[in-house]
Formats: C-alpha cells, structure tokens, sequence
C-alpha cells in the first residue's frame, strides 16, 4: 500500500493551495481521496504504483510541493477518512514527507532507496524544463504523434524534436515505469 503525504512549501508566505489541490486530484482512483491532515498538507491512499508516480511527479512539478511516499501496510479495513487511517506506510509517509522538504527534486519515499533515486532525477528533469519543453510534452501527452504535435504548436518536425530532446522526454518515459516498478518491488 501507498500513502502520499503532500505539505504546501513556502506556506506561511503564500496563499493556502491544499483547496486547489484537493480539486485537481479529486477523479484521480485512489483508495482514500486526498483530505487535508494538516494546515498545510494533504493525505491520501493507493495500491497504484503508477499513480503515485503520475501524482508525485506533477505535485513536484507544479512547485508549490513537497511530496512524501510511504510504502507498507495500513491497517485493514481503510477508514472512510484518509485522517482515521493507521499503520507503517501512514508512519513511512511523514518520515518522508519531512525528508523531501530538503532533498532535490521534492520527492521522498521511505521504504525504497532505489524509488526515491528514481523519482528524484525524473522530478529534476522535469522541474528544469522550459516553457516551450512543457508545451511539447504536454501535447505529446495526449496521444499525439510528433508530426501532429508539431502541427498543433505551429513548429517544424525538426524543431518538436529538439524541444523533446532538450526537455528529457524520452528519459521520462523510460523512468516512470522503472519508478514504478520499484515501488511495486518495495510493497510486496
């Protein structure tokens, strides 16, 4: 099981986000939603490696997060409130959490050295990327080939693959299942 502890960084000096974040991860299949726990962090609950690496990697991207994995087991049968909720990975979560305040890349896992390595170098790829990389990506997001993503942004063939090349895509590509993968080893 995996717990994602997220705490809004820089809060005391900025606006309170945890309503916006709780919106945008609202039709995400996760056990227990995200529920704020505290002033400034939200919590919530899943069994989907791939999706705590979807969430962890786009909380980390946005800027504003500092995200926390915690991996083992909860106790059974899950709350109707992700705060009632108890056990290791809950623990595991905010040792985390605490951690990726001060690491690179804003992701911390407890409970897989090997996940957190992985989710700190994609966080770094994708924090750095610019504007025009994000552009790129995001339309290669949704399905499109790169000729039509191209298109849709009004550039060259040439130019979509220097933007991809340049903001890492392939690298995350290839990273995001491997950033899984260890996660799913970490809970069995």
């Amino acid at each position: 099981m995996f717990v994602l502890t997220i705490d809004q960084r820089r809060s005391r000096r900025d606006v309170d986000r945890i309503p916006d974040l709780l919106a945008h991860y609202a039709d995400r299949p996760l056990l227990r939603p995200f529920e704020r726990t505290a002033g400034d962090e939200a919590q919530a609950v899943t069994d989907d490696a791939e999706l705590v690496v979807d969430i962890a990697l786009d909380a980390a991207a946005a800027g504003h997060w500092s995200v926390g994995i915690g991996i083992g087991p909860v106790e059974q049968p899950l709350p109707e409130s992700t705060r009632a909720g108890r056990g290791p990975a809950f623990e595991a979560a905010r040792r985390a959490v605490e951690r990726a305040k001060n690491i690179p890349g804003a992701i911390a896992v407890d409970g897989s050295p090997g996940a957190e390595a992985a989710l700190m170098l994609l966080s770094a790829t994708i924090t750095r990327r610019s504007d025009a990389g994000r552009a790129a990506v995001d339309a290669m997001r949704t399905g499109m080939t790169q000729s039509d993503a191209a298109a849709h942004l009004g550039i060259s063939k040439q130019a979509m693959s220097q933007r991809l090349s340049v903001a890492g895509w392939q690298a995350e590509e290839a990273g995001r299942p491997l950033a899984a993968q260890l996660l799913e080893a970490a809970d069995r």
